[in-house]
């Protein structure tokens, strides 16, 4: 039976925060907008900006695609595995004190990808950037985002996504410049820098803990003001006049969580799109090389992806406030196996239709998978359920790279695995079909009430 109370939020004092009670705007969305920005800084560690940077680090150390892509799936399984111990110090710290430190040793990292001269040191640097990255930083910037937002969670999610669409829609060409102007080491550099100058002190001043120890209401609803001479209360579990109530909240631990079938159902048909999608961005320059297209058109379709996962992160965050989300996963999951099916038989003038299509995959995974978990299992252990659920998605992204790699190594091109490929998307399709929220009985530690 899964754990109904939070042992620690009981004993906690309320905390106080001007920036909180005197915000112009309800708090929640500084959180989101800070989020945002905090999400785009990933790019040195995601597939969208690594991918850019490829090329020229394959033949500045003239070693193979396929030696490179092991090393990229190599560090990124390392990297994924400290994203559950991630998690809990998330959920201990608070994600103020944890983007603080999450974002420092980020900047570190993509600094030190510019004196990189061996494997060994390229292997380090990929373990170090997709963990800090493309996990750590974005699992911490959705946390606070799933804290501070319940019934209007999808939105925000979706929301939030806008920042890493920015970010593939312009960060390609923008890097190609980049990397024209100052070479790919000084880029790096240059990159590790804007972490260190934007999302470390924008994290660092922006995100609380959830707003319920601050004497808030999520979702942005405005609250009466505190009393200066009393302390904030740390729970609100009443609405404020005109405010619906809030739903009520599951409080699951990881271990429970993961004992649900609908954990793995989740949770794979993410990965599957972590994978999928991750291998066509990581050889997007080569694989649209081979139907007659240059770097700079492949790098413009990056434009299309960009603005297709924008207006599908907000329209599919909208829809999982009152959609069903197994249909949402089967959907995203069908169209994943028609990016793989364009792909394998890619001509110049379906470029921006299949980044059309990819896109529209990325931003759906992005809103489902970011907020589906806070709904279904709560938020009490919400860092230590996303960690978990995290590291499988950041490994999809590890195996996509070195599959479709070995695929082309082996037949001369990349069509027949992308192919063959298609039977996992499809397949979990199926499976996300029957997806049902777990049931929890009991007393749920965020708004005492008892669920039936």
């Amino acid at each position: 039976m899964p754990s109904n109370e939070d042992p620690n939020e009981a004993e906690r004092a309320p905390l106080r925060s001007r920036l909180v009670t005197r915000s112009p705007v309800p708090y929640a969305w500084v959180v989101l907008g800070t989020a945002m920005v905090t999400t785009l800084a990933t790019v040195p560690g995601q597939t969208v900006g690594v991918s850019v940077f490829l090329d020229p680090i394959i033949d500045d150390l003239e070693v193979r695609r396929s030696v490179v892509s092991g090393l990229y799936t190599l560090g990124t399984l390392t990297g994924s595995l400290a994203l559950p111990f991630i998690g809990r110090f998330i959920d201990a710290r608070g994600p103020r004190v944890a983007v603080g430190v999450i974002a420092l040793a980020f900047a570190v990292a993509a600094a030190a990808m510019s004196q990189v001269t061996s494997l060994v040191g390229l292997a380090i640097g990929f373990v170090a950037i997709r963990g800090l990255g493309q996990g750590s930083l974005g699992l911490v910037s959705l946390h606070a985002v799933n804290l501070w937002f319940v019934r209007r969670r999808g939105l925000a999610v979706g929301i939030t996504g806008l920042g890493m669409a920015i970010a593939t829609a312009f960060a390609p060409a923008l890097l190609e410049r980049l990397i024209a102007g100052v070479g790919w080491r000084a880029g790096y550099a240059w990159l590790g820098a804007g972490v260190a100058m934007i999302a470390l002190p924008l994290g660092l001043t922006f995100f609380r803990e959830r707003p319920e120890r601050y004497g808030a209401q999520p979702d942005g609803v405005r609250t009466p003001p505190a009393s200066a001479d009393a302390p904030d209360a740390p729970d609100a579990p009443d609405a404020p006049d005109g405010a619906a109530a809030l739903p009520r909240e599951a409080a699951f631990t990881a271990r429970e969580a993961t004992r649900h079938p609908a954990f793995w159902t989740i949770a794979g048909a993410s990965m599957t799109v972590a994978a999928l999608t991750t291998g066509l961005v990581f050889h997007h320059f080569d694989l649209v090389a081979g139907s007659g297209v240059d770097r700079r058109a492949a790098a413009a379709a990056f434009v299309p992806l960009g603005l297709a996962v924008g207006a599908s992160n907000l329209l599919a965050g909208a829809a999982f406030d009152r959609v069903a989300p197994r249909f949402l996963l089967a959907g995203m999951l069908v169209v994943q196996a028609g990016a793989l099916a364009m792909a394998a038989f890619l001509q110049p003038a379906w470029l921006l239709a299949y980044g059309v299509v990819i896109g529209l995959t990325q931003g759906t995974s992005g809103s489902v998978s970011g907020a589906i978990y806070a709904t279904y299992f709560g938020r009490a252990h919400l860092g230590a359920i996303k960690g978990t659920a995290t590291t499988l998605t950041v490994a999809g992204t590890a195996i996509g790279p070195l599959l479709f790699a070995l695929g082309r190594d082996l037949t001369g091109g990349y069509a027949p695995v992308l192919l063959a490929s298609m039977v996992v998307p499809l397949g979990f399709a199926l499976a996300s079909l029957t997806l049902r929220p777990p049931v929890e009985s009991g007393r749920s530690s965020l708004d005492g009430s008892t669920k039936v």
